[in-house]
């Protein structure tokens, strides 16, 4: 054999191990990629989310881990065996179904844009849940410069893993709640902010909304070394969603999801610990208004609960505590209400 089909028979093989690295989720309904896929391990662990391609790496599945399970719009898409990735394209039932209507009060001009709706935020150290909260929140914008002006939570939930600690120098052990944080919502309203940075910015048409992606890094080539501990590799995507076909405002806003990732340990630990924050946010009601006032908010005190309604037992809301709870029973202790 000639050395040059040598060497195209060799990049053909090498091409298909590097594509054979990724997997990406698909619609079967649509044939359209599912991006914010949760690749959920047996033991609860959080292995992998789908990015806007719905894509996720191989590698961050492990066979150890045996069984997985697909989670998407806090539910279940499937059960799969790690055997069940060894292709490059899965197809999946997404269950579409119609997104519930944001409702518009008092369209006409107004100072101010609140967007009123439901929560929940998280924290994984090494894949593994340590912290979680939900709630129901407002957020306050200039109708001219579609900033935001205050966040105000009116009620919310917290949980807590009872096996966590706080050991100085084992970061792999500490309650990571401090870490625990609001939706931010930041330039929500005008996208084109975003095109300033130095982020990448990617766009799906999706079936019934558009979605946006942003991500950013930072302290990619050197560590931060600050009061003893060291930060490496810090991440961020931001996946705000928009009425389809919409000129993406805040009027057609519907829902955002952040996720924050960032490796630490203190300099005496030889390895690095993955800490991933995820923060959810789907909006209810959008209210153009003169008054910015928000009626019957609380302090967010991420060492209790505060609430005086079920509201997490709304057919609609965002309740991923059920899916953590599947997995961590009664270790998944809830902070005591201060109502």
């Amino acid at each position: 054999m000639k050395a040059s089909k040598i060497l195209s028979v060799l990049f053909i093989l090498i091409l298909n191990l590097f594509n054979a690295q990724s997997i990406t989720f698909i619609s079967e309904k649509t044939n359209l990629p599912i991006p914010k896929v949760s690749v959920f391990g047996k033991d609860g662990s959080i292995l992998a989310i789908s990015d806007i391609d719905g894509k996720i790496e191989k590698s961050a599945l492990t066979k150890e881990q045996e069984h997985f399970q697909l989670i998407y719009d806090n539910i279940i898409l499937a059960r799969l065996s790690y055997a069940d990735f060894n292709k490059e394209i899965i197809k999946l039932d997404d269950k579409i179904k119609d997104i519930e209507p944001v409702v518009i009060k008092n369209s006409k001009p107004a100072k101010y844009i609140k967007i009123r709706g439901n929560f929940n935020t998280y924290v994984t150290i090494n894949t593994k849940l340590n912290c979680y909260a939900d709630g129901v929140i407002t957020y306050v914008f200039d109708n001219k410069t579609k900033k935001l002006k205050s966040t105000n939570v009116e009620q919310y939930r917290v949980f807590r893993l009872e096996d966590a600690k706080n050991e100085k120098k084992e970061t792999a052990s500490w309650d990571y709640n401090s870490f625990l944080d609001l939706p931010k919502l930041k330039d929500v309203g005008n996208i084109a902010e975003f095109k300033s940075k130095r982020a990448t910015i990617k766009e799906l048409k999706g079936f019934n909304k558009d979605e946006i992606e942003i991500t950013g890094e930072a302290l990619q080539e050197k560590e931060l070394a600050l009061f003893g501990y060291r930060f490496f590799d810090v991440k961020g995507i931001i996946n705000h969603s928009y009425e389809k076909d919409s000129e993406k405002t805040l009027r057609d806003f519907l829902e955002s999801n952040e996720i924050s990732f960032i490796k630490l340990k203190h300099k005496s630990e030889p390895d690095y610990n993955q800490v991933i924050v995820y923060r959810n946010f789907y909006s209810v009601e959008i209210d153009f208004t003169d008054d910015n006032d928000v009626e019957q908010k609380v302090k967010f005190n991420k060492n209790s609960s505060d609430y005086h309604t079920n509201y997490w037992k709304d057919s609609s809301f965002p309740n991923m505590q059920t899916v953590f709870s599947s997995f961590f029973k009664d270790k998944l202790k809830e902070q005591q209400n201060k109502k």
